[in-house]
C-alpha cells in the first residue's frame, strides 16, 4: 500500500469531518462516549476510505473485508465513518441513541448494513473475529484474500476472554487477521496503568505468537505501513498497537479520562468542542475569530 501526499491530505480532512459529526451526534443524543471515537477517527477513516476492500452499495458482498468493533461504545465514529462512506444517509446520524434508531449506543448487527457483529460486553470481539477468520479458512482455504480486522480498546484487554482468543489465533497462525488496539492509556475509571497495568503490552502479544507493530495512531503513513506489513506476514496473526490521543482534536479534552464516557453537555463545552474541530485543533483561525 502507498499513500500520496494528496491522499493523506484528503484523509486528514475526512477524519476531521467525521470528528465534527461525532460531536454533533453526541450533543444531539445527550449521551455517549467522546474520547475513544475522536481518538480512533484516523484509523476508521483510513480503513473505510483507503484500506478496506468493501462496497457500500453491496454491503453483503461475500468477498468484503470484515471489520469487528469489539469496544462497541466507540460506535459513534463507526457510524459517522460508514455514513460518510455511503452506507446510509448522513442525516441519520442525528438519531444516535434515540428510541427505534438504527444507531444504538452499541452496534446491533441486524439494524445496519455491513455490521459484522453486535457489541456491548467488552472482550468478546476478538473471539468473534478469530472464529470468523477460522470459518473463512474452512470455507475458502488459506489463500482467501478476505482480511479480518478487530478493533479493541486497551482497557478492554483487562478481560480474560481476549487472551484466550489471542492464544488460539497464535496457535492457528491466522495470517489474514489483524487486531488494532486503541492504546490511549485511559478507561472509564482512570488511567489504564493505574487500574490494571498492561505493560509490557508488546511483549505479551509476542509471547502468544503474534506479529506486533507499534505506531502513531494519528499518522496515516504509519497506519498504511503497518497494514501493509500485517498483510505481508503469512505465518502469524498481526496486532497493531496504535498509540492515540483520547479526544483527539479538542485540546481542552485531550488525554483526560473523564471524557471517556460522557459527551459535551454544557453550552461552553459544546462551543469549545465544535470550535476546536472547526479550526483543526487550533491549526487554523476560526471563522468566528
Amino acid at each position: 500500500m502507498s499513500l500520496t501526499e494528496s491522499k493523506i491530505h484528503e484523509l486528514e480532512k475526512k477524519a476531521n469531518d467525521i470528528r465534527s459529526d461525532v460531536i454533533k451526534m453526541l450533543i444531539e443524543a445527550g449521551s455517549g462516549h467522546t474520547a475513544g471515537p475522536l481518538g480512533m477517527a484516523d484509523i476508521f477513516t483510513y480503513l473505510y476510505f483507503f484500506g478496506l476492500n468493501h462496497d457500500p452499495k453491496n454491503p453483503a458482498w461475500e468477498e468484503r473485508d470484515r471489520v469487528v468493533l469489539s469496544n462497541g461504545h466507540i460506535c459513534p465514529v463507526l457510524y459517522a465513518t460508514m455514513a460518510h462512506a455511503g452506507y446510509f444517509p448522513l442525516s441519520e446520524l442525528k438519531t444516535l441513541r434515540k428510541f427505534g434508531s438504527h444507531l444504538q449506543g452499541h452496534p446491533h448487527r441486524e439494524w445496519l448494513p455491513a455490521l459484522e457483529t453486535s457489541s456491548g460486553p467488552l472482550g468478546s470481539g476478538l473471539s468473534q473475529a478469530v472464529g470468523m477468520a477460522l470459518a473463512n479458512r474452512i470455507d475458502k482455504g488459506r489463500t482467501s484474500k478476505i482480511q479480518f480486522y478487530c478493533l479493541t480498546g486497551d482497557g478492554e484487554l483487562d478481560e480474560g476472554q481476549n487472551w484466550e482468543a489471542i492464544q488460539l489465533a497464535g496457535k492457528e497462525k491466522i495470517q489474514n487477521l489483524t487486531a488494532i488496539v486503541d492504546r490511549n492509556n485511559i478507561q472509564i475509571d482512570g488511567f489504564t496503568e493505574d487500574i490494571m497495568p498492561l505493560s509490557p503490552l508488546k511483549e505479551k502479544w509476542q509471547a502468544f505468537g503474534w506479529h506486533v507493530q507499534e505506531i502513531d495512531g494519528h499518522s496515516f503513513t504509519d497506519i498504511d505501513d503497518a497494514i501493509g506489513q500485517a498483510q505481508a506476514v503469512f505465518d502469524k496473526s498481526s496486532v497493531i498497537i496504535a498509540y492515540t490521543i483520547p479526544s483527539k482534536g479538542i485540546p481542552d479534552f485531550e488525554r483526560k479520562f473523564e471524557w471517556h464516557g460522557k459527551p459535551p453537555t454544557t453550552p461552553a463545552e459544546q462551543k469549545i468542542a465544535l470550535n476546536s474541530l472547526r479550526t483543526l485543533g487550533g491549526k487554523i483561525k476560526s471563522e468566528h475569530q
